[in-house]
Parts: structure tokens; sequence; C-alpha cells
């Protein structure tokens, strides 16, 4: 799953600075000129857990990890490396045969999957 890069757009002037891409099935938002390899895994690794949780899911079940780790005291960048999802990209962002392997539900793996 390659999903469909769109760089740059109206959305950024609302998001956080920090954040420089998302997946939202079937694309890959970047800001503009931040797309590389390792960000594009990433994201890339995002829409193969869309895809397994059926898509609308991954979304409910992202929220309600990020809101669990807030309500037992995480800050926001915190409860954010928290989620299963994000340890998992993050985790595999710089192997870049890791989708041709990756086991699947790989995120529910504590740490590296």
């Amino acid at each position: 799953m390659n999903g469909l890069i769109i760089e740059g757009g109206w959305w950024w002037k609302f998001m956080p600075k920090i954040n420089r891409a998302m997946a939202i099935f079937p694309f890959i938002l970047a800001r503009k000129g931040v797309v590389n390899s390792v960000l594009l895994r990433h994201e890339r690794i995002h829409l193969v857990q869309q895809l397994e949780l059926l898509i609308l899911p991954f979304y409910l079940w992202y929220l309600l990890e990020y809101l669990w780790y807030r309500i037992i005291g995480k800050g926001h960048l915190e409860a954010y490396m928290a989620i299963s999802f994000e340890r998992e990209a993050y985790g595999h962002e710089q192997d870049p045969t890791y989708l041709q392997h990756r086991p699947f539900w790989a995120f529910l793996k504590r740490g590296k999957a």
C-alpha cells in the first residue's frame, strides 16, 4: 500500500507545526518539502494498520488510546508516542523491508513489533 501522496494544502493551516504528515486512507498528506523515504514508510505503516482494522475502527482505536494515556496523566507528546500504532511506525520506519515481512496486527506487540 503506497498511498496517494498530497503535498501542501490548506488543511496545514489548522495543524500544529510539529505535524509533518498524516495518513488518512488512501492518502498521505504531507507538508510541502518534508517528504522523504523514512516519513513515507512511517505513513505507509499507518495505511496498512488502517486497512487491517477496516479503516474507521483504526481512527476510533487511535483516539481512544490517546485519550486513555492522557487520562492516566501523560502529556500530549508522551501520550502520542505511547499509542500502539505510533510505537510500531516509529519502531520500523528506518527498515526499508519492514512492510514486506510485517506480521498481521503487528501494532499489538509491545515496543518494536
